[in-house]
Order: structure tokens, then C-alpha cells, then sequence
């Protein structure tokens, strides 16, 4: 999917005429999410905003602090800190409106809205916008419409954090030639210690996130002749360990690579009724299109929605249509 109905120019113009600038990316963000807020973030800020004229703003709700050790990582606020209509607006990393954190007011109150975002599932809601699912993250895409000279070493970090954990560090398939070439020119840019960033980030857990990890996989069951695995965590579960939803990063993952499964589902209560759906495919069910199904989104292979209900109602609702793809592909299910 490729869509793109503005130029380079006519962006950056927009920002330099803009006296209030907003970005947001998702609810509940991942390192893509929170990086591309910030490389974008920090090229404004750099190279538009040396004086200090302008208002930034980013905009998003609590995220892991593992994500602390980039440069403005403290930087973002909250809706509640909302004070007046932006010029400009700036959607990252995000399919559809109602998923953005910003409010749908805010984003929609601005003079101007763009998107860039790189899942399959867009609904395409903003007046200028660039969706390109061939990016292995929205970072990748908007490396695109910086100018090289002008990326600064904390602008290159979020750039290559974002490429990291969308790719799982690039192993997962979304990992092109242009990935690797994008993630080869931000080392040289900003000549970081990536392995220090990738083990901060991306593999190192907390002792309670690894308690409730290992707590997840001991309350995980396997349907479908062993091609599905589920697993769900309730409130109760989570308030007795400590964690909240970005405590969560990782569990999906490894639920995927259990031998023999093609598709993997984590589910966690977000309030009563109410659950977080993340699943994860190994390449013969495309997860996005049971994700749009019950309103969310995402990519072939990773993909999540927000389901509400009986917990046993929704594994049931989610499994049928990934059984039914199964069978399409000549699995064969009892």
C-alpha cells in the first residue's frame, strides 16, 4: 500500500509557517510510536525552531521508561495539557483517527493535518498524507523527508530506535535492503553505541517484568491443533505483579515462537469487559485482517484490536476467523 498526495517542500513550508505545532503517534505506543514523535520531534526543534518561537508539542500517554534514554523523552504531555488550537498538527505511526492519542478534537482543531504511517490498515483520515506499508517503521518513512545534513545525533538515535523495534532488530520480514541501507546511514550520522541501545531497549526486562512474563506463558493454551496459542492476563493478575500495559512488551513475541504455532494472541483487561489484543502471525494468517474485523489494525504479521465482552467470547470470535484462514492456506483443523 502506497499513498502520498503532497510533496517534501510543501510539508517543511507548512512547518516553517506554523506558530503551533502538534505531534502524536498511537495509544498505548511502542519504540516506533514514541520514536518517530521524537525524531520529528527533534528535527523541528533543530532546524525550525532554533530561536524558540514556536511551540512543540508531543503529545502521548505513559510509555515504558526504558524509552527515558533518548534526548526529550520527558517532553511529552498529556491531553490534559491541552491549551489552544495548533497551525499545524502531525499524525505518526497511526492507522486510523480514533487511535490517535491526542484527542480527536485536538488533532482535528488544527489549521492543517498530516500523517505518516506505514501500516497496511490506514484508513487514510488525514488531509495530506503518506502511508507506505513496504516501510519497515514510520521512522524508516520519514528518514525520507529529512535531510541527511541536517539529522543530529539524538534525531539519528530515535530514527534507528524506531527501525530496531519494529524489525525486532531486524529479523522479522517487514527488514528490507532500504532498512538496512536507512539503518547503515543513521550509525554514520550519529556514530551511537547501537548495541547499548538495543540491549537498553529492546532485551533487557525488569524482575517483575520477567515474573509476569513467565506468568503469562504458565496461564497460555494451545487451540487449533497447536497452530494457536492465547494467553490472557486480567487486572487482578497485573495489580498482583505490579505492571501496567508497558510492562507487557515481549510477551507477544515470545508467545509466537513456540514450535508449531502460526499464530499467537495475547490478551490483557484494560477494564471491566474490556481487553488489548495483540497477535502475531508466522506467515500464513494475515492477523490485520481479523484485527480490522473488530475495528483495530495494523500488518500482516502483527496486528491488535480492543475487544469487549466475555474473555471466552472474544478467543472465540478471534479464533474463528483465524482457523477459517487456516484452513484456506489447506491447514487442516479439528
Amino acid at each position: 500500500m502506497y499513498t502520498n498526495n503532497f510533496e517534501k517542500d510543501f510539508f517543511w513550508d507548512e512547518v516553517k509557517k506554523a506558530r503551533r505545532i502538534g505531534i502524536s503517534a498511537h495509544v498505548r505506543p511502542d519504540g516506533d510510536a514514541i520514536s518517530s514523535c521524537l525524531a520529528m520531534y527533534d528535527y523541528i526543534t533543530d532546524n525550525y525552531n532554533k530561536d524558540g518561537a514556536k511551540t512543540v508539542d508531543i503529545f502521548s500517554m505513559d510509555f515504558s521508561e526504558k524509552f527515558l534514554i533518548m534526548k526529550n523523552s520527558d517532553k511529552f504531555i498529556t491531553n490534559d495539557d491541552y491549551k489552544e488550537p495548533y497551525d499545524l498538527f502531525i499524525v505518526l505511526d497511526c492507522g486510523s483517527i480514533d487511535r490517535v492519542y491526542a484527542d480527536e478534537k485536538i488533532v482535528n482543531g488544527a489549521g492543517e493535518v498530516f500523517l505518516f504511517d506505514h501500516h497496511v490498515s490506514n484508513t487514510g483520515f488525514a488531509k495530506y498524507q503518506v502511508i507506505n506499508s513496504e516501510s519497515a517503521s514510520t521512522t524508516e518513512l520519514i528518514f525520507d523527508y529529512f535531510d541527511e545534513d541536517k539529522i543530529s545525533k539524538d534525531c539519528a538515535i530515535a530514527l534507528y530506535m524506531g527501525i530496531i523495534h519494529d524489525t525486532g532488530v531486524f529479523k522479522h520480514t517487514n527488514t528490507t535492503e532500504r532498512t538496512m541501507v536507512v539503518a547503515g546511514k543513521l550509525l554514520s550520522i550519529g556514530k551511537f553505541n547501537q548495541e547499548e541501545l538495543i540491549d537498553g531497549t529492546f532485551y533487557a526486562k525488569s524482575y517483575k517484568e520477567n515474573q509476569i512474563l513467565g506468568r503469562a506463558l504458565m496461564e497460555s493454551i494451545m487451540l487449533a491443533n497447536g497452530k494457536i496459542i492465547v494467553s490472557w492476563l486480567n487486572r487482578k493478575i497485573m495489580d498482583f505483579y505490579g505492571v501496567e500495559s508497558k510492562n507487557l512488551e515481549g510477551i507477544i513475541d515470545q508467545l509466537r515462537v513456540t514450535d508449531g504455532v502460526e499464530v499467537a494472541i495475547f490478551i490483557y483487561e484494560t477494564a471491566d469487559l474490556e481487553y488489548k489484543i495483540s497477535m502475531r502471525s508466522n506467515g500464513v494468517v494475515d492477523v490485520a485482517k481479523t484485527a480490522v474485523f473488530f475495528g483495530g489494525g495494523g500488518h500482516v504479521k502483527a496486528a491488535g484490536c480492543t475487544m469487549r465482552g466475555q474473555l471466552h467470547d472474544c478467543i472465540n470470535n478471534l479464533t474463528l476467523g483465524i482457523c477459517h484462514q487456516l484452513e484456506e492456506h489447506g491447514v487442516k483443523i479439528d
